[in-house]
């Protein structure tokens, strides 16, 4: 019996455990151990702890726990036992098993009994299973309460990340109709480079040289895609080609870059309070930026007005710049640029919006999810002008030619044969492509 505790002794018969030790006997001991844990711990400290040390810290506690209570149970339960208490009161629930395994890359967690992950670009749904809505909603406020965020049904929707950087969107009713709704965009513990790229077949080392060059030579680069076609994390792998000696700064709606450099301020916007009050946007953080001598500034997503002053800090000096946008194609990219300059309010022409795009982007590179789930480099392609006029040049492609059998995109990534103007910036920066670089052809793996 355990000491001291008249709820659950009368449910537990300790005669016959170690020969009918059910799943149910091991919730009642969760729930017990962890009510304990509730009441005579600190978790507002365990919980700050480093995962290891905090797992090593709940472990030592219901150890104490079962010896001073002289409970017997076997050794495998016990550790069963200490996994649940440790997801249910300080880690992620049901989650937990789907965030350690390193193949999945997405989790969406649409109701109780209804949870899908995608592993190697495709979707799966998956035997994991919350309790209830309400158990849904106890882990969506535990991974936006130390973040200082809130959701409830004034505020339905929110952005949140996890400790590892993983990015996280929940929505709750009347925003979700049929209940609280988690979407995770996972990431890599160790980050990609562009060698990995080039093994899962996202460009071609061709392509990867033209990029670095681009980099190096401090190049303006809007990347483009769509959902989870990999915006992130090409922007971080094109990070890693930036020489030493410069100054950094990162802007992101939520911290997901993930490169080392000496010289780097990385800002976040905030949201507004629960008044409405002390929103600090991107747009304000890219004006901000400007007074803090950046080399180059990284903004993670454009999405609206802020669109026109990381155009004007690109033509202000701030060369070698990057960025992202929501986008099908470069043309669909420019189109969206467009509108979100005229958002800013300022009484600008189509014409004069265009002159913006041409002084400040060289490349725009479009990223795709294929329909197999795999994430390629669809084009990489020069802004110039030409009579007056913004065009968009393709420089590289990939070429699809239709499905096999097993459902494979098949294809091939060609340069096109235009030669593009920014190979002279190229030379100026010591860097030198041949132009046979980029002779029409077709571009081996």
């Amino acid at each position: 019996m355990f000491k001291g505790s008249t709820e659950i002794s009368t449910t537990l018969n300790f005669s016959d455990v170690q020969n009918d030790f059910t799943y149910t006997k091991i919730e009642e001991y969760v729930r017990h151990y962890k009510a304990r844990l509730i009441k005579e711990a600190n978790l507002d400290k365990i919980i700050v702890l480093e995962p290891t040390e905090r797992k090593q810290k709940i472990e030592r506690l219901i150890h104490g726990m079962i010896e001073e209570e002289r409970v017997i149970i076997p050794s495998f339960d016990i550790k069963r036992i200490i996994e649940e208490i440790i997801n249910e009161s300080v880690g992620y629930g049901p989650l937990e098993e789907l965030l350690s395994d390193s193949s999945i890359t997405e989790i969406m967690v649409n109701g109780p009994d209804d949870i899908h992950i995608e592993r190697k670009g495709r979707l799966e749904k998956t035997s994991i299973r919350f309790k209830d809505e309400q158990h849904i909603r106890h882990i969506i406020d535990r991974i936006i309460a130390p973040l200082g965020r809130r959701i409830d049904s004034s505020s339905p929707m929110v952005d949140a990340r996890l400790h590892d950087g993983s990015r996280v969107n929940a929505t709750i009713p009347p925003v979700s109709l049929d209940g609280p709704v988690i979407s995770i965009r996972k990431f890599n513990a160790k980050p990609l480079g562009l060698d990995n790229l080039i093994s899962y077949g996202s460009l071609v080392p061709d392509m990867g040289k033209f990029l670095q060059a681009a980099v190096q030579s401090k190049a303006n680069i809007l990347v483009s895609g769509g959902t989870g076609s990999g915006k992130t994390t090409l922007l971080n792998v094109l990070s890693n080609s930036i020489p030493v000696g410069e100054r950094i700064i990162t802007i992101e709606d939520m911290a997901e870059l993930r490169f080392q450099y000496e010289n780097m301020v990385r800002m976040e916007a905030r949201p507004p309070n629960m008044e409405g009050k002390g929103e600090i946007s991107i747009r304000h953080l890219v004006k901000n930026a400007l007074r803090m001598r950046p080399d180059r500034i990284i903004v993670g997503e454009v999405r609206g007005s802020e669109a026109i002053d990381m155009l004007q800090a690109m033509n202000t000096g701030h060369e070698g710049s990057l960025t992202t946008i929501h986008a099908n194609s470069p043309k669909d990219a420019i189109g969206r640029l467009e509108a979100m300059v005229i958002m800013s309010g300022l009484p600008l022409t189509v014409d004069v919006i265009r002159g913006y795009f041409v002084g400040a982007l060289d490349l725009i590179v479009q990223t795709s999810r294929l329909a197999d789930g795999k994430r390629k480099i669809v084009s990489i392609a020069e802004v110039v002008e030409i009579e007056g006029s913004m065009q968009i040049n393709e420089i590289f492609r990939f070429r699809r030619d239709g499905v096999n059998e097993s459902g494979d995109v098949m294809g091939e990534f060609e340069a096109t044969g235009y030669l593009p103007e920014i190979v002279q910036r190229f030379k100026s920066f010591g860097v030198s492509l041949p132009d046979s670089f980029f002779e029409q052809r077709s571009l081996s793996c």
